[in-house]
């Protein structure tokens, strides 16, 4: 079912996004050579805990895993996709990190992903990531009302595509609000002027996520959550909650 959310229920879902901007701004301000994904996430909690703001992440379970998840970022480095689970690990000199992070507040959720690199960085690790931001970009401008899911998903495969990059298909977008994951599904790729129509007081996590190999294939870790490259490459991922506004795309999780 797909909620259509008030105009007070968006700004309410902007405080969230206010909170996950500043825990994924954190996240990255302290990721440094020598630094473990576990404390990483040790520093979004305390973002979290000043704020009142509780973790959609932590204690989350779909269908798909077999454990609940246990920390409240996903944390994936250089050959991980999404849904790291922070543990020991400690960053080295050109790593490739990305941060998935959620807030909520008020029983309103924001969710929101960036990828960066870590110390000396590779030029191919920086046109991967800057490929997953602009089709962010892209995906966020074809959000507009009368338009329809299709549009974005189409906008965000093309940007990737052209690239020459891998997409997993079965990972993307999703609705956001009242919980993490909502109806519609928005595919990173699609057909223009499919799908469900996106009007006013919808909400949707937009979130490219790019295979620097240009395969789509993916294995998933022996934990149940971590998706990996089948071919070893690297990959990027960008995310953000965005409500779609007879006045334009309304970012609730911008800094």
């Amino acid at each position: 079912m797909v909620e259509i959310k008030t105009d007070t229920s968006l700004d309410a879902m902007r405080e969230a996004g206010r909170v996950v901007a500043q825990a994924l701004a954190a996240v990255q301000r302290a990721a440094a050579v020598g630094v473990s994904l576990r404390e990483l996430d040790e520093t979004a909690r305390e973002v979290l805990r000043e704020a009142g703001a509780g973790s959609p992440f932590l204690g989350y379970r779909p269908q798909f895993a077999p454990t609940h998840f246990p920390a409240v970022i996903c944390a994936s480095v250089n050959d991980a996709i999404v849904h790291g689970i922070p543990d020991g690990y400690r960053l080295r000199d050109g790593d490739l990190l990305s941060v998935d992070c959620g807030a909520t507040i008020d029983g309103w959720t924001g969710d929101a992903a960036v990828s960066f690199t870590v110390g000396t960085p590779r030029p191919a690790d920086l046109r991967l990531i800057e490929a997953t931001r602009r089709a962010l970009e892209a995906g966020i401008a074809a959000a507009v009302t009368g338009a329809r899911v299709g549009d974005i998903s189409h906008a965000v495969g093309a940007v990737g595509r052209a690239a020459g990059y891998g997409i997993p298909a079965d990972f993307g977008g999703h609705g956001v609000g009242r919980r993490m994951h909502e109806d519609p599904a928005v595919p990173n790729e699609g057909r223009p002027g499919r799908g469900y129509p996106l009007r006013h007081g919808l909400v949707l996590a937009i979130e490219p996520m790019f295979l620097a190999g240009g395969r789509d294939a993916y294995t998933t870790d022996p934990d149940g959550w971590t998706l990996r490259t089948a071919d070893g490459s690297r990959a990027a991922h960008s995310e953000h909650t965005v409500a779609i506004t007879d006045e334009g795309p309304r970012v609730l999780t911008a800094p």
